[in-house]
């Protein structure tokens, strides 16, 4: 696995990352992804594509085997790299123009969505000069990030019972929410004592239970907004999001706010 940890490093690129904030999509092939002017990334379970601005871009990448990916705090300031080789992942060209990336190493995949998550541009350059094909703003990376992670990661055997899922779990929270628009709903969630691969959580909604997967920093580089706890991503992908302030216990999940009713 060939990556580097360089902090506060310097580095000077022409122009700014393109403004677009990230998304994902769950079918039918689940990815994270982000897309400005001709430009392309797209995140899947194991590997990445990218389309760059100029056919002949993704041609000089595939000619070389190589790319530097690199995760920067802001547009100067380096907080890692990884540089893509013949010797840790597959490089080619698909669909008649994307690079596409597989990585031979689950970790060095994994790695590389960690530092789209956490920082604030991605710059994708030459791996053997100071050229660079790419630069992206990496606003709401960090969610789709966790929700392609989730949708890679739901293939996994539930839980074979209830009893199983109780044995598991902490005391429930004790907070039970109520609301909905045409649909009423009654909320609870449990946080489990020991993981189930990358769950971690339990939520029930009208007596019906699955997994989730909570994020206690969820919202990236936008400000958090008050009364934040956890957010619960879910199995079947939806979102809910947990707030406690002044006295007051709420929870947002689709379009509507619930709040607490026990």
């Amino acid at each position: 696995m060939k990556k580097w940890s360089i902090l506060l490093t310097t580095l000077v690129v022409a122009g700014g990352p393109a403004q677009a904030e990230w998304g994902f999509s769950g079918a039918p092939t689940p990815n994270a992804f982000v897309q400005s002017g001709d430009m392309t990334v797209e995140l899947q379970c194991d590997r990445i594509r990218f389309a760059p601005a100029a056919y002949e871009d993704a041609q000089d990448i595939v000619a070389k085997q190589g790319l530097s990916i690199r995760f920067m705090k802001n547009g100067s300031t380096e907080a890692g790299a990884f540089q893509v080789g013949s010797d840790n992942a597959s490089v080619g060209i698909v669909d008649n123009f994307p690079v596409e990336i597989v990585f031979l190493d689950a970790a060095d995949h994994s790695f590389v969505l960690d530092g789209i998550a956490r920082n604030a541009v991605l710059n994708l350059s030459m791996i053997d000069r100071e050229v660079t094909y790419g630069l992206f703003d990496l606003k709401g990376s960090g969610a789709a990030v966790r929700a392609l992670r989730a949708a890679c990661g739901s293939g996994a055997a539930p839980a074979s019972s209830a009893s199983t899922e109780s044995a598991s779990m902490e005391a429930p929270e004790g907070i039970v929410y109520c609301g909905g628009g045409g649909i009423t709903r009654q909320i609870e969630y449990a946080i489990l004592a020991q993981r189930d691969g990358e769950w971690d959580a339990i939520v029930t909604v009208n007596g019906e239970s699955q997994r989730a997967m909570t994020a206690y920093s969820y919202f990236g580089n936008s400000p958090v907004p008050k009364g934040f706890q956890v957010a619960l991503l879910l199995e079947d992908r939806g979102e809910m999001l947990v707030f406690s302030d002044a006295g007051e216990n709420w929870l947002e999940y689709g379009d509507y706010t619930y709040h607490q009713c026990n």
